[in-house]
């Protein structure tokens, strides 16, 4: 079992999709999580709910991480609820668009990366205060970041950024001890991949899979559990591919 007692957690994009998924599957090993939101207050809310009823810990904390000043300011509400440490940071947070290349707009590309690379990027550097020895970052990328997947090469070049940066962040905060891992999902049954609901677009996800089935966010939620908990504490640098086997 994935053992985060008496351990404290931010999920990013907690409302909903991988990010809930995750805040869940850490409570249930035991952390306090807070489940971040931009939009979905009802949402992340609800999360909250759900939590507590099953004995856990959790918060609702809103910050708008597409501005500049949304990740200062969501590192302070957290030091607020916490103190002086935090063990878990999920980094999930992100936008999509599948768009053309001769339809990008500068105004696409600027959101895409402030959402989903500047965000995690300073979200970090706030928090590094009270990421101590022994803390773990786990950031999501996708398959995106290594294969050609539809027209998502703007949102690709976020991922593959996040790639990168794990290995920098790795490297630099490891002798700090803490741990900077990512996941990279694949197709996964959430509203970012609405396009699955279509026989068409279950037919595309299946057909670069390996295993032939949907994968629910709770596949991706227990792999950020996994890495977040000390069960992972030779592992650090790395990105793990959890999209059942996908481009192959």
């Amino acid at each position: 079992m994935t053992n985060c007692n008496g351990k404290t957690a931010l999920v990013t994009g907690a409302s909903r999709g991988i990010g809930r998924a995750a805040a869940l599957a850490l409570s249930e090993a035991g952390a306090q999580v807070l489940v971040h939101y931009s939009q979905g207050k009802a949402e992340a809310e609800a999360a909250v709910r759900q939590i507590r009823t099953a004995g856990g810990r959790a918060e609702a904390v809103g910050a708008d991480l597409s501005t500049a000043d949304g990740p200062g300011r969501l590192a302070e509400r957290v030091h607020e609820i916490v103190g002086e440490r935090l063990d878990i940071l999920v980094a999930n947070a992100g936008v999509a668009k599948a768009v053309s290349i001769e339809e990008t707009t500068v105004e696409d590309f600027d959101r895409l990366f402030a959402v989903n690379v500047r965000a995690p990027f300073f979200l970090v550097q706030h928090l590094l205060p009270i990421l101590q020895e022994g803390s773990s970052i786990v950031l999501v990328s996708s398959l995106a970041a290594r294969a050609s997947v539809g027209t998502l090469s703007a949102y690709a070049a976020t991922k593959g950024a996040i790639d990168t940066l794990v290995k920098h962040f790795a490297s630099a905060l490891g002798p700090r001890g803490i741990r900077i891992n990512a996941v990279a999902p694949g197709v996964v049954r959430t509203d970012m991949s609405s396009f699955t609901k279509t026989d068409a677009g279950r037919d595309f996800a299946l057909g670069i899979q390996s295993l032939k089935r949907l994968a629910e966010p709770d596949d991706i939620g227990d792999v950020i559990a996994f890495l977040a908990s000390d069960r992972a504490r030779w592992v650090t640098g790395g990105t793990i591919q959890v999209d059942g086997g996908s481009k192959l």
